[in-house]
């Protein structure tokens, strides 16, 4: 369960995702490294230093005695001072009264303070100035001593050197494996964008590199796509070659039709004539959206322009929504003919028919209504089915069809790395079908 909550926080791309993997063990090495440091080693060591100052101070305080003179205080002091390397004065009885002052990112100055205020009778303040001195204010029976020392002796004189020099070479070299890693990680992305790109009809030069998985996995891929390519070119070059055989036969069938009387020829002529639609859909449907290389089209023009057409034979047929500009890679008479089926559907088994735009930066959307019956839910999955033939849902008085309009809108909806969706018009109460391409 909280993996799952996880996920929804987890970069989406690969590259993001391999920087993570990269990143997060480096950061959490560092903190470790840096806490383990500053609380064992550098707190410790300022510590022990800082406990060598105060026994210092405890021989300065026996030497001087309880006297309340603070020049004799001093005088008692002073031959001990110079080999301790410290000097000392006392405050002005006047002065204000001495405050701590430490900077923000004085970690040992303030383990120093800590140490000094538990075990130092009389502490009054310390200081850490930028000259690199430490200033120490106690109470005596001569008054407020300030005593002045190098700040070396009670604190390493580069604390933050190990940190800082541990994070830049944490960060070099995670540039630098990022850098390696982006090499070893963007044949894999070419391979993505390639299948991506065959998953909608366009054909990207690609060549395996980088691992030998990658390159086991590229080589896999181009031999998927040289079979499937065999076979759209076999089985349009099967089905326009069965189609075009036909057709001589047929011509052959109708003069001989002609020769014979107009009553009794009409029968057999509706017969061929059904015959003729039969072989036009078999050429449709084996052309697929095979044709062409996908060139920018704008999609608003393209089904104005088919509306036109179907409005001066004079077919209810209106535009609907048209919002988003721009072009889409399309091969525009592939979706051309997948507009004619669609409308051709809609105006067959219904009144009228809409036809509607909408152009994201993520998606196109081409759909078509009617006020037809429309098709069950149960039966959409069949519709969009080669030779599928839904009479019970339509309307039978309309002619059947031959069962490849849908099917040749969905194949050429998928060369374009589409969909066709089959749903129920809310407005016009007949079917919905929706045309998704991504972008």
């Amino acid at each position: 369960m909280f993996f799952q909550w996880l996920k929804q926080y987890v970069p989406r791309s690969l590259y993001a995702r391999a920087a993570l993997i990269l990143i997060m063990p480096i950061v959490t090495l560092q903190l470790l490294v840096t806490i383990v440091f500053i609380k064992r080693d550098l707190e410790d060591v300022t510590t022990q230093m800082t406990t060598t100052v105060l026994r210092e101070i405890d021989l300065l305080r026996q030497q001087a005695g309880g006297t309340s003179d603070p020049n004799l205080y001093l005088q008692r002091m002073q031959p001990y001072l110079v080999p301790l390397t410290m000097a000392a004065g006392f405050v002005a009885p006047d002065a204000p009264r001495p405050q701590d002052a430490l900077s923000l990112n004085e970690f040992s100055g303030r383990v120093v303070r800590d140490k000094l205020q538990r075990e130092l009778a009389g502490f009054v303040a310390v200081k850490f100035p930028e000259n690199r001195q430490f200033l120490l204010y106690f109470e005596t029976p001569a008054g407020i001593l300030e005593l002045r020392l190098d700040r070396r002796r009670l604190t390493a004189a580069a604390p933050h050197q190990l940190i800082v020099t541990m994070v830049f070479f944490g960060f070099l070299m995670t540039v630098i494996s990022f850098v390696y890693m982006r090499n070893q990680l963007r044949p894999i992305k070419k391979l993505a964008d390639a299948a991506q790109a065959f998953g909608r009809g366009r054909n990207l030069p690609y060549s395996p590199r980088g691992a030998t998985e990658v390159r086991v996995a590229g080589s896999a891929f181009l031999d998927m796509r040289a079979r499937i390519e065999r076979q759209i070119e076999q089985r349009t070059l099967m089905l326009s070659g069965v189609s075009h055989d036909l057709r001589t036969p047929l011509t052959r069938l109708k003069l001989s039709l002609a020769m014979i009387d107009e009553e009794d020829a009409a029968p057999m002529l509706r017969d061929v004539s059904e015959m003729q639609a039969l072989l036009d859909a078999f050429l449709d449907f084996s052309r697929g959206a095979s044709t062409g290389e996908p060139e920018p089209v704008d999609p608003q023009q393209l089904v104005t322009s088919v509306v036109e057409g179907w409005r001066r034979q004079d077919k209810d047929v209106m535009l609907g929504e048209l919002s988003g500009a721009g072009t889409v890679p399309l091969r525009e008479q592939s979706m051309r003919r997948a507009l004619e089926n669609l409308i051709s559907n809609a105006v067959r088994y219904g009144t009228r028919a809409r036809v509607s735009v909408v152009l994201t930066e993520k998606s196109l959307r081409l759909r078509v209504e009617d006020d037809g019956p429309g098709i069950p839910a149960a039966q959409r999955g069949d519709a969009v089915r080669p030779f599928a033939r839904l009479d019970p849902a339509r309307n039978q008085d309309q002619g059947s069809g031959v069962g490849l309009g849908l099917a040749i809108v969905t194949d050429i909806a998928r060369a374009h790395g589409g969909t066709l969706r089959l749903g129920k018009s809310e407005e016009l109460g007949g079917l919905q079908a929706d045309i998704v391409i991504g972008r």
